[in-house]
């Protein structure tokens, strides 16, 4: 990734003030992160069928067509986007396979509570790398929206992390994922302020991520490969088109207007998006600390939120 600096583009940009042009861009961020929290529930809806790598797998390949499709629609409507492959859009596909991989490996190491703890880390993570790797001082509010955010976090999981020495290998596979997903943040927005349009950077990254993914299939699954029934197909199905073709999609699209630091927090929708879904689709009761910090998690959102619009990337 090259280390030529970026701006801190919650600290700049035209006029001070909220900015129309950074509507689509907040709406399709938290669509993404609704569509990313379908996921573990989609998960869990095939795991009796369809093993934790095949699942991974599947979500990543059966989108690919949707995802090739968009893409020539996109570039189409967009004659003046850049065509080809970028050393960023690849790094993209290797991290995102690191994070799928690694988040496996956490939710078999450890519990699910631990590897969602950790994975609310990332942002952290994603502040980190821009600063020190590409020099991009984040704004007071980006710190402070951040704290709050993991703060919301911490209580939105708190109760159900355990300390297991007999653990330590899972939730060191928990700390990995949230490095991969950091990356993938910041390789997929420097993908878009190359000129890549959203729809081939979610391609390019997804066909790298499927080729990884085949791999630890062969290498590493121990349970079925493909699913015994309709239901199973369709969630294998749904997962690609509305967690991985959508909620990928719409980050890809946020991150070409939204700087990484403040999309990032889309973990922390994500994981809110999972509690409200698992609570209306699932009857899994939602206390008062998971309702403080989902409430703690929109208030630090709202506190980091970028009030200047970065420049036009045009889709």
């Amino acid at each position: 990734m090259s280390r030529t600096p970026l701006p801190d583009l919650a600290a700049s940009g035209a006029s001070a003030g909220p900015s129309a042009d950074l509507g689509p861009a907040l709406a399709a961020l938290v669509a993404g992160a609704v569509a990313m929290g379908l996921s573990p529930i989609l998960v869990r809806a095939v795991s009796p069928e369809v093993g934790p790598f095949a699942s991974a797998f599947w979500r990543v390949a059966l989108a690919l067509p949707v995802l090739y499709g968009w893409m020539r629609l996109e570039e189409a409507r967009a004659p003046h986007l850049r065509r080809g492959v970028t050393p960023s859009s690849l790094l993209a596909g290797l991290a995102f396979s690191g994070d799928l991989l690694f988040w496996h490996l956490a939710v078999l190491g450890t519990t699910v509570a631990n590897a969602t703890f950790f994975a609310t880390t990332a942002p952290v993570f994603v502040v980190v790398f821009a600063w020190i790797g590409l020099r991009r001082r984040p704004a007071g509010r980006t710190l402070l929206g951040l704290l709050v955010c993991l703060l919301g976090g911490a209580a939105l999981v708190g109760q159900s992390i355990q300390v297991d020495p007999a653990r330590l290998a899972g939730d060191r596979d928990g700390v990995i994922t949230t490095l991969f997903f950091a990356l993938y943040f910041l390789t997929v927005e420097r993908a878009r302020a190359r000129g890549l349009g959203a729809a081939r950077v979610t391609f390019v990254a997804s066909c790298v991520t499927a080729l990884v993914l085949l791999v630890a299939v062969a290498v590493l699954e121990t349970r079925p490969v493909l699913p015994h029934s309709w239901s199973a197909a369709a969630g294998l199905l749904a997962l690609a088109l509305v967690s991985h073709a959508g909620g990928q999609g719409l980050l890809a699209v946020a991150l070409g207007r939204l700087p990484a630091g403040f999309s990032s927090l889309v973990i922390f929708l994500e994981a809110v998006a999972a509690a409200i879904l698992a609570w209306i689709l699932l009857g899994e009761a939602l206390g008062p600390l998971q309702v403080l910090g989902g409430g703690l998690i929109l208030a630090g959102i709202a506190v980091a939120r970028p009030r200047r619009s970065a420049p036009a990337i045009k889709l």
